[in-house]
């Protein structure tokens, strides 16, 4: 789909970022890489994970979210507010492993089981935003509150 308005194309750009990213991990961990590769990539995905939760969860919650609800459209605001919860938790849970330094067989199968339950959560997530609210953003968004939008989630 094109975006015409900057948040929406903004949003966009960073959700194929996302997907690209967690498409990745899946396959380092179906194809059963080597332990140090695996955790590199779990470590690259986890940081890129709290920068879309600090960054881009909190714009949407923050300023599109409640846009939307004013608009009619709060079923889905709602509903995305909630994957992001499960999102945080999962990621959360996914971060106390990787602090644990040099983790044994156990936590290596819990990091596997988390690293593909984020992927499939978040591309699930992903494709969510992209056939709802982006489009519903397109039409609810004038030029000035897009370029408004725009500016302050890029100084975020």
């Amino acid at each position: 789909m094109f975006f015409n308005r900057h948040t929406s194309l903004r949003l966009h750009e960073e959700h194929l970022a996302t997907v690209q990213l967690w498409s990745r991990l899946e396959q380092v961990i179906v194809t059963r890489v080597p332990e140090a590769e695996l955790l590199d990539t779990l470590r690259r995905c986890a940081a890129a994970l709290d920068d879309e939760i600090e960054r881009h969860f909190h714009f949407e919650e923050r300023e599109l979210f409640p846009r939307l609800a004013e608009a009619g459209e709060g079923d889905i605001a709602e509903l995305l507010a909630e994957e992001h919860e499960t999102i945080r938790t999962a990621a959360q849970a996914l971060r106390e492993l990787l602090r644990l330094g040099q983790p044994d067989a156990a936590a290596m199968q819990q990091m596997r089981a988390l690293g593909l339950e984020l992927a499939e959560r978040l591309v699930a997530h992903v494709q969510k935003e992209e056939m709802a609210l982006l489009p519903a953003l397109e039409d609810l968004l004038d030029e000035e509150t897009d370029r408004e939008l725009s500016l302050a989630y890029a100084a975020s």
